[in-house]
């Protein structure tokens, strides 16, 4: 696959303070990669959002990262601005493989993966591959899903045929109303915004296909690559989550036997949405440890390992 980063002027978004929008193209797709921080090094904190989501999602977690780190974060294929043909690869493998195509795009030699939800397991992939590429792992509400179990809407999106009905009739005003009574401590626009993300035609059947032809096989892949690495990885996760279990946070140190583990009391799947007075510290301090520029400031030398809690 080659990667070849293009910034296209008339289709880049205003400036968000101080943060900008680059169109990058990967192979033959299409992404726009919100992009903000120091841009004078090849380490970045690449976000990676999941299913329904966009790279802006983590606009209020990268603005206190900028300040010491370049950060990236880009619409995954199918999602938010990137494109949806009907002809490209939704799968687990292909999403890891436009991952580091976008990685090798910008120049980056190493990476700090903060991911949720499918974001996760298209980070993961990438990261058992290219292990001495990562600084560090975060994990937010996503892993290596172990034993996992599909939630109920993920099991219709399973089906084929029904699948297609579900996602050809499912309503905006549906939508919200599901989310809204799954995640009860996510904000109302929090909500909104979210159900947008699923709407279009293209996204919609990307999570088909995503979603039918992912397998525990594929989880089970990535614990011994990742275990022999032990990569330093922060798990932060809300107990309350009705999609990923709680269960699935100490799974995690299956491929991260170092790994620390906090929950977020009263969070849900979006943790970070619901609870960024929590997160965001866990977050910063754990990036701090790891990333170069950060640690030359403070003084302190990194640790390969983390200390568990």
């Amino acid at each position: 696959m080659t990667a070849n980063p293009v910034t296209s002027p008339d289709r880049t978004e205003p400036s968000i303070s101080g943060f900008r929008t680059e169109q990058v193209v990967v192979g033959d797709v299409r992404i726009p990669a919100l992009r903000g921080g120091p841009d004078d090094s090849t380490e970045a904190v690449v976000f990676v959002h999941g299913n329904p989501g966009a790279g802006s999602d983590w606009l209020d977690l990268m603005r206190p990262v900028a300040e010491f780190a370049q950060v990236i974060a880009p619409d995954m294929p199918g999602f938010g601005g990137a494109e949806k043909r009907s002809d490209q690869d939704y799968t687990l493998a292909g999403y890891a493989r436009h991952l580091g195509g976008l990685i090798d795009a910008l120049g980056l030699t190493r990476v700090h993966l903060v991911a949720h939800d499918f974001g996760g397991p298209w980070s993961l992939t990438w990261a058992a591959a290219h292990p001495d590429r990562v600084a560090s792992v975060t994990l937010v509400n996503t892993g290596v899903m172990l034993d996992y179990t599909w939630h109920r809407v993920a099991k219709i999106w399973r089906v084929p045929i029904v699948g297609e009905i579900f996602q050809r009739i499912a309503p905006r005003r549906f939508v919200r109303a599901v989310l809204a009574h799954d995640n009860p401590g996510l904000h109302p626009d929090w909500v909104a915004r979210i159900a947008n993300h699923l709407q279009p035609w293209g996204t919609r059947r990307a999570v088909l296909r995503l979603y039918r032809t992912t397998t525990s096989a594929m989880m089970d892949a990535l614990v011994e690559p990742l275990r022999a690495s032990d990569l330093p990885c922060l798990v932060v996760w809300g107990p309350q989550d009705v999609y990923l279990p709680a269960i699935q946070a100490q799974r995690q140190r299956e491929p991260f036997p170092s790994a620390q583990i906090h929950t977020i009391p009263d969070a849900g799947h979006w943790s970070f949405l619901e609870r960024p007075d929590l997160v965001a510290p866990l977050v910063l301090a754990h990036l701090h440890s790891h990333h170069s520029t950060a640690r030359s400031r403070s003084g302190t030398s990194p640790s390969h390992r983390n200390e568990k809690p």
